[in-house]
């Protein structure tokens, strides 16, 4: 059985993974929980577990993931939920990472 991923999802595990060299990375496409046309790449979560991040604060993680994605914000990508821990950070945590449901744009839930 083989899994096709998606151009926008394969171009941030690609950027993220370059970037960062990340010992654990997840990247999700919540895209579906949106009011959004099916298949649509608008909504991710990704989940970056690299070194890179021990000399930095939260916000600066935050950041470093958005300037390596910059041109996947500027596009396709309306949200993004991140999720940027060191190793041990990452050791210490329940490894789940939760994003809000969304009310779309006009405020209604998306059916289902």
């Amino acid at each position: 059985m083989s899994t096709t991923v998606a151009p926008i999802e394969a171009s941030i595990i690609s950027k993220l993974t370059t970037t960062f060299t990340p010992s654990h990375l997840e990247v999700v496409n919540e895209s579906f929980k949106h009011n959004v046309p099916k298949d649509s790449e608008t909504h991710f979560k990704v989940t970056v577990v690299s070194s890179i991040f021990n000399d930095h604060k939260l916000i600066a993680r935050h950041r470093l993931v958005n300037a390596a994605l910059a041109e996947e914000l500027e596009g396709p990508v309306h949200a993004l939920s991140i999720s940027a821990k060191t190793p041990v950070q990452w050791e210490k945590t329940t490894k789940k990472h939760e994003t809000p449901s969304c009310t779309g744009g006009d405020g209604s839930l998306p059916s289902k």
